[in-house]
C-alpha cells in the first residue's frame, strides 16, 4: 500500500472524528445556556443537617473554602463536622479557628478512628459519623466552594419524591500557577461539558465528592460509609448504592465551586491520570467511547495529512472554538473570566495524552500514598 493509499483513509478518519467531536462540543455548550434557565425547587421545610467535611493538611484557600460552609442561609439546625486522621494535623489549627470566628454556628472536630481500609477519606467519613446528630447528611470535599443558598437548594432537592441522594455539578476555579489553572480547565473544557451530555442522553450515572447528601437512613440502609472503605471512587460506589435501593441521584441545576491548587506539572499529572484511571475503571465502555470528545487531536492530524490546506485550518479553528463555548457562557454566568482562553490547545491536547495513558496499566497516587487499584475498583496500598 502506497503511502497515499494509507493517508487518504486516515485523514477521512481524522476528519470525520474532529467534526463529530466538534458537534459534540456545541451540543454540550447548548445544554451549558439551557442549565442556569432552570429553577431550583423551593425549600418546603427545614430538616436539621450536619455537613462532613474531612480534612488533610492544609491547601490553598482551605479556610475560605470552609468558611462558606460556616456562613450558610439555612433556617434549620446545622451541624458541621470536620475530621481528621491525628491531632497534628495543620488543618486542626484552621478548624480551631473557624470554632472561634463563628461561635454561633455548631463546629466539631473528631480525631482518629479504628476502622480499617484503604481509603483514608471514607475511615475519615466513619469517625465523623459518630458524632452527627442530624437526620440529613451532607458530605462534601474540602476543596468546594459555594453560595450561602446551597444548602437551602440541595435540601429542597432532597426532599423530592424518590430522591435519594442529591450531588452536584461543579466547576473548576484556580488558585494561582499554570498548572492550577491547566486543571480547572480540564474540569470546565472537558468534564463538566461531558457530564452534561452524559445526562442529556441517559448515559451518565453520576454521584460526585462536590456534594452527597442524604437522609441518614438512606446510609443505614446501604450499610454505612464502612461499605466503601477501600473503593477509590467511594463518591460513585455510595450513587451506584443508593440508586440500588431504586432512589434517584438527583443532580440539580446548581454549581458549586471546585478549587484546584495543583504547585506542579507532577502533581497535575498525578492528579488527572488517577482521575482518567478512575473513570475508566467505572465506565469503562463509556471511557472508550469519550475517544470522539478530542476533535482537537483529530484535526490537527487531517490537517498534517492534508498538507494543511485551508479546509484543514478550518477544522482546526473549528474544534477550538466549539470547545471554549460552553466554559465561556459558565464562567460569564459565575461573573468570573476564568482560565486564559490561550492555554485551549495545550489543554486539549495534554487531556487527549492523559486520556490515551489512562489505558495502561499501573496504580494511582492520592495524598501521597501509592495504591494498586484492583479490576472491581477497591484499593491496595503499595
Amino acid at each position: 500500500m502506497s503511502g497515499y493509499e494509507l493517508a487518504a483513509p486516515l485523514w477521512l478518519i481524522c476528519t470525520v472524528l474532529a467534526i463529530l467531536g466538534s458537534v459534540y462540543l456545541l451540543f454540550a455548550a447548548t445544554l451549558a445556556w439551557q442549565l442556569f434557565d432552570k429553577p431550583l425547587p423551593a425549600l418546603a421545610c427545614a430538616p436539621g443537617v450536619t455537613i462532613l467535611k474531612p480534612l488533610c493538611g492544609t491547601e490553598p484557600e482551605l479556610e475560605a473554602n470552609l468558611v462558606t460552609f460556616c456562613t450558610q442561609d439555612y433556617p434549620g439546625p446545622v451541624q458541621i463536622i470536620f475530621g481528621v486522621r491525628e491531632l497534628a494535623d495543620p488543618a486542626v489549627a484552621i478548624v480551631a479557628g473557624l470554632m472561634a470566628k463563628f461561635p454561633g454556628v455548631t463546629i466539631e472536630l473528631a480525631v482518629g478512628g479504628h476502622a480499617v481500609g484503604a481509603n483514608r477519606k471514607v475511615l475519615n467519613l466513619i469517625t465523623m459519623m459518630a458524632r452527627c446528630r442530624q437526620d440529613v447528611i451532607v458530605l462534601s470535599d474540602s476543596d468546594i466552594k459555594v453560595a450561602p443558598s446551597y444548602l437551602r437548594h440541595v435540601v429542597a432537592e432532597l426532599g423530592t419524591p424518590g430522591v435519594g441522594l442529591v450531588t452536584c455539578l461543579y466547576r473548576g476555579a484556580f488558585a494561582a500557577g499554570l498548572c492550577s489553572r491547566l486543571a480547572a480547565m480540564a474540569i470546565n473544557h472537558h468534564f463538566l461539558p461531558n457530564v452534561l451530555v452524559g445526562l442529556k442522553l441517559g448515559l451518565a450515572r453520576p454521584c460526585f465528592g462536590s456534594t452527597i447528601a442524604l437522609k441518614r437512613q438512606t446510609l443505614d440502609r446501604i450499610g454505612g460509609f464502612s461499605r466503601f472503605a477501600n473503593q477509590l471512587a467511594d463518591d460513585y460506589a455510595i450513587g451506584f448504592a443508593v440508586r440500588q435501593l431504586g432512589l434517584r441521584v438527583a443532580v440539580p441545576p446548581l454549581l458549586v465551586d471546585h478549587l484546584c491548587s495543583e504547585p506542579t506539572w507532577g502533581a497535575l499529572l498525578r492528579h488527572e491520570a488517577r482521575w482518567a484511571r478512575t473513570i475508566r475503571i467505572i465506565n469503562p465502555a463509556g471511557h472508550a467511547g469519550s475517544l470522539v470528545t478530542h476533535p482537537l487531536p483529530f484535526a490537527l492530524a487531517a490537517a498534517a495529512l492534508g498538507g494543511f490546506r485551508a479546509s484543514g485550518l478550518g477544522i482546526i479553528a473549528l474544534a477550538l472554538v466549539c470547545r471554549v463555548l460552553a466554559p465561556l457562557h459558565i464562567e460569564r454566568k459565575r461573573g468570573s473570566l476564568g482560565p486564559s482562553l490561550w492555554l485551549t490547545p495545550v489543554r486539549d491536547l495534554l487531556s487527549f495524552v492523559i486520556f490515551l495513558a489512562s489505558f495502561l496499566p499501573g496504580g494511582v497516587t492520592w495524598r501521597g500514598q501509592r495504591y494498586a487499584v484492583r479490576p472491581d475498583g477497591t484499593l491496595t496500598p503499595t
